[in-house]
């Protein structure tokens, strides 16, 4: 079954549907207050996510840091927020996402 990439107002999913009238349904069905900006058949049967378009440039994993700074601040949300914030640059909140996120995978 073919992939389809649709993107909303505020997310972009993955859909194994059979074409793109179903894709629109699936969008519009999970999220329905959302406008559908774009739909698209993805040419195989894999997502690949660009670190580029992302964000994800340079040489610094974020989550590498992120686990760092919780070991560094044994396990220590706040503590560790404020070392990856010391660490990076990013703003609160960000710092706050990445290391929520590297603490519900287990670091």
């Amino acid at each position: 079954m073919p992939l389809f990439e649709v993107e909303t107002t505020a997310h972009i999913m993955i859909a194994c549907v059979e074409d793109e009238a179903a894709a629109r349904r699936f969008a519009q069905t999970n999220y329905p207050s959302e406008e559908i900006l774009r739909v698209s058949h993805r040419p195989r049967d894999a997502w690949v996510i660009s670190k580029n378009l992302l964000g994800l440039t340079g040489k610094s994993d974020p989550c590498a840091i992120a686990r760092d700074c919780l070991a560094r601040a044994s396990g220590d949300k706040l503590h560790a927020v404020r070392l990856y914030m010391q660490q990076t640059g990013a703003d609160l909140e960000g710092a706050r996402r990445v290391i929520e996120s590297n603490m519900t995978i287990g670091w």
